[in-house]
């Protein structure tokens, strides 16, 4: 009865069970247990530089500490924007140490980004790079921010690197001042210095308490707030270790590039990794020629990507010179992954290359291929243990038959607790328990799962997740625009590109450079569009909305 309701599970192989013990901790239990087991192995290498996981520990309790003497309490959300860097790791586990929320914040948002978000969230505090530290500093007054802690990428380099960065950023232009010890405006690398650690734990309730708010976008343009708890979050890293279970406690080392700031790089890039008390290879940002001197050098064994990432190292001309053979798993995620793109990357590495899929209100994972066993091209894979998955109807909410397109409902241990404050759209995506995906899908006869379309308009542009609307918002914002459509087309290294549908005011016409710059302004780099169509109307319905599917038809 139960393999009918779940074709899936005559395909695991017997090192995954259908269901997994889930034991009720803190998701900072993985890393005191891996400081315990492994004190002396090496948690982290950045750039050269090392970090124990007895050193990581210290780190986290005296952050933890830093926070205890700033007030901070059980419930408090404490904003991070930061890229991925030693501080990102042992901040995020400080922040989750004393019973407080973990903001995650993309460092490339502007300011109009960041102040809706630290506002909604109603941070207080906010750790972020003093690259970043200006737009920080730029709405700093129109937010409930008491403290600001700043930290380098320079702090925590070797010698002699740690002194070479501040000069070639000075010699690049982009260094910038920061305003220490002038408005509650701190340096991260002192406070750890003068502060003892907390050594104590508050007190958790996993199924109860959150441990992040991680913000996506929705129908509306304004981003939500997605409530994770604790006991979400060890879920999903418990149900990936099943799935990777050829991986070694104490063995691995995962190349960190997917950014800790987007869940999936914090899943499978952070948590999974310090949960198997693995190395580290962290990566600040999407650099190939980093990247392939990285692999070749460290000789990561899993590496967590999305296409984008794959592509670009595939298409890199001197390849050919790296040693890629360390490598024996990669989830991809964020987006379709091309079957030529899977089949090149084993080739040259041996390993295994398998897609997954997920959304940021299940923490993120819900499917994968098999990575050892079973996979079909062109399919995001089964269902992770204890996760019930469906296809619901459009029109009545029915469960459709195998073959048959519908809306992807999803039921999990790692499924969110809701969106931050906002019981309506809660209550939208929630139907009898299930969490409704937005994606349209189909089950086949065996359980394999496979994505058609996206019921709602999201744009994923290399493995970010942009919404129209808010594109939409800044054009409309222009003197010139009179109207604006925005739609994701397709691009052979993204995925998918922005393309925005413009019309004019009578009598005016800015030019396609002057709404980049001006879009550039307003929106993070990743969402301004890429293409331009300027026309005289655009299509519509009987009431006025605007046929996005009409216009992508026609590019």
């Amino acid at each position: 009865m139960v393999m009918d309701r779940k074709p899936w599970l005559a395909h695991y192989p017997p090192q995954i069970p259908a269901q997994l013990d889930y034991p009720d901790i803190s998701l900072t239990h993985f890393l005191r247990e891996a400081q315990v087991s492994f004190p002396h192995q090496t948690a982290i290498r950045f750039l050269g530089k090392t970090l124990s996981y007895q050193q990581l520990y210290l780190k986290m309790q005296c952050f933890a500490g830093v926070l205890k003497q700033m007030g901070v309490k059980k419930g408090d959300r404490v904003a991070l924007m930061l890229p991925n860097c030693p501080q990102a790791v042992f901040c995020y586990y400080g922040i989750l140490q004393i019973g407080a929320v973990v903001v995650q914040t993309n460092p490339l948002y502007t300011e109009r980004e960041l102040l809706h978000q630290l506002n909604d969230a109603g941070a207080e505090i906010i750790v972020c790079l003093d690259l970043i530290y200006p737009r920080v500093k730029g709405i700093r007054g129109k937010t409930k921010l008491r403290e600001v802690i700043v930290t380098g990428i320079e702090d925590y380099l070797p010698f002699p690197k740690n002194l070479l960065f501040p000069i070639i950023q000075r010699f690049k232009g982009v260094a910038v001042q920061v305003d220490y010890d002038e408005n509650q405006c701190w340096k991260l690398k002192t406070l750890l210095a003068v502060t003892p650690p907390f050594q104590s734990f508050e007190s958790i309730e996993p199924e109860e308490d959150l441990a992040l708010l991680q913000y996506t976008g929705g129908t509306t343009g304004l981003a939500k707030g997605v409530m994770l708890t604790h006991a979400n979050l060890v879920a999903n890293v418990i149900q990936c270790r099943s799935w990777f279970y050829r991986s070694s406690q104490g063995q691995e080392k995962f190349l960190a590039v997917v950014p800790f700031f987007h869940v999936y790089g914090m899943t499978v890039g952070m948590n999974l990794a310090i949960c198997l008390a693995s190395c580290l290879i962290v990566i600040p940002k999407f650099d190939i020629p980093l990247l392939l001197k990285s692999i070749d050098k460290e000789k990561p064994t899993v590496f967590p990507g999305a296409p984008t990432m794959y592509i670009g190292l595939l298409n890199h001309h001197q390849l050919a010179k790296y040693d890629f053979s360390s490598i024996d798993a990669c989830l991809s995620g964020s987006a379709a992954l091309p079957l030529e793109v899977q089949e090149k990357f084993e080739g040259i590495t041996g390993g295994r290359l398998v897609e997954g899929y997920g959304l940021t209100e299940c923490s993120p994972v819900t499917h994968a291929n098999l990575i050892w066993d079973k996979r079909k091209t062109g399919s995001i894979g089964l269902p992770w243990p204890d996760t019930e998955a469906k296809i619901i109807s459009l029109e009545d909410g029915t469960t459709l038959p195998p073959g048959e397109i519908g809306e992807l409902a999803i039921k999990g241990p790692q499924v969110m607790k809701g969106y931050w404050n906002q019981p309506q759209e809660t209550e939208l995506v929630f139907h009898e328990g299930w969490l409704l995906t937005g994606d349209l899908a189909y089950m086949d006869e065996e359980g394999f799962f496979y994505i058609v379309d996206r019921k709602k308009d999201m744009i994923i542009a290399g493995g970010y997740n942009i919404y129209p609307r808010e594109v939409e918002e800044v054009l409309f914002e222009h003197p010139d625009v009179l109207e604006a459509a925005v739609v994701g087309i397709p691009d052979p290294y993204r995925g998918e590109t922005v393309k925005a549908f413009v019309v004019y005011k009578e009598g005016k016409k800015a030019s396609e450079e002057e709404l980049d710059q001006f879009c550039r302004e307003r929106l993070a780099a990743y969402k301004v569009p890429r293409q331009y169509e300027f026309r005289q109307e655009l299509p519509k319905t009987m009431v006025g909305k605007v046929l996005r599917r009409s216009l992508k038809g026609g590019t």
